[in-house]
């Protein structure tokens, strides 16, 4: 029977600070915090198959989940190999994100579909790559296969196959929405809640390696969320991304999760903020969470004497497009 396809595009994102909210249910599970959404981003291919079972198992890892860079799709192996250029590797262990995605289609009976997955972006450094991957499978199976989901559906899908598989706690409602998201309260749609700041910004990053998000989800995270809470209640009384960035450099220092290179490229761009007029406000840098990743506006990064990549605060938030 002939295939249908259908591609989704995911934006990346930072997350500046945020506090962990686990539970029993994945829908109510997730983190409250801000971040924002960018340019550079996930895409997400799907060729369903006309009856369900027809077409690739993705339950076999690496036979029907490709993930790449951008034009470059690298066949994914066994979970944790690093096949092709730096770029296209699988993503983090990767049996959780390639189990999230499986998880996906399973929930929408296109288990059968093939996958592909192709990113610019730093795999496991801070962009919610994991994400973005779940949430433009279920974007794209739900297109190609016409399964007939509402958006808020297909997020909370996503949202769920995360949380239980362990890769992130509040990515999927903040790349669905767009923007400058704030999370107001965990959840997935009809859980949480969300508000975002109207603006819109040059952001530049550079990453200096992987942190592993599992890790730091799965040990104690008092002292994190503590500093997230203040961070939050700091935000929302004053929504304008140079408290952001702000409340973000501090919500690392009091978590203890501020890295050294990071802490070296914030005090770089701290030195030279305001030499160019895109930085007269002084935004500053911000590690992402959670990722060896220093982020910044406007042209700080350059400005100090690094080779960022650069891109913007995407307004639209996870969409179809056209391939």
């Amino acid at each position: 029977m002939s295939r249908q396809r259908a591609t989704a595009f995911v934006p990346g994102h930072v997350t500046a600070f945020f506090s962990a909210h686990p539970a029993e249910r994945p829908a109510a599970a997730g983190s409250r915090g801000a971040g924002m959404t960018l340019t550079d981003g996930v895409t997400v291919t799907v060729s369903a198959a006309g009856e369900t079972g027809e077409g690739g198992a993705v339950g076999e890892v690496g036979e029907s989940v490709a993930f790449g860079e951008a034009g470059e799709s690298g066949a994914v192996g066994e979970a944790g190999d690093t096949p092709g250029p730096a770029g296209s590797r699988t993503i983090d262990g990767e049996a959780g994100t390639i189990g999230a995605v499986e998880d996906v289609l399973a929930e929408l009976g296109t288990f059968g579909a093939d996958v592909a997955i192709e990113t610019d972006l730093p795999i496991g450094a801070g962009f919610g790559v994991s994400g973005a991957a779940a949430l433009g499978a279920a974007l794209a199976a739900n297109d190609a296969a016409d399964r007939g989901r509402s958006e808020n559906e297909l997020v909370r899908i996503a949202h769920e196959a995360e949380v239980s598989r362990g890769t992130g706690l509040g990515d999927v409602v903040a790349q669905a929405r767009g923007g400058v998201p704030i999370r107001l309260e965990p959840g997935a749609p009809g859980v949480g809640d969300l508000d975002g700041i109207p603006a819109t910004a040059r952001v530049e990053y550079v990453t200096f390696g992987e942190l592993s998000t599992e890790a730091v989800l799965g040990g104690d995270t008092a002292a994190l969320s503590a500093a997230g809470a203040d961070a939050l209640d700091r935000l929302r009384a004053d929504p304008r991304l140079p408290t952001v960035m702000d409340a973000a450099r501090a919500f690392a220092r009091e978590a203890d999760l501020l890295v050294p290179e990071v802490a070296e490229a914030i005090a770089a761009v701290e030195e030279s903020d305001g030499g160019s007029p895109e930085n007269a406000d002084g935004y500053g840098a911000a590690m992402a969470m959670l990722g060896r990743t220093v982020f910044a506006l406007g042209t700080g990064l350059s400005d100090a004497g690094y080779e960022p990549e650069g891109c913007r605060i995407d307004a639209a938030g996870a969409r179809l497009v056209d391939e």
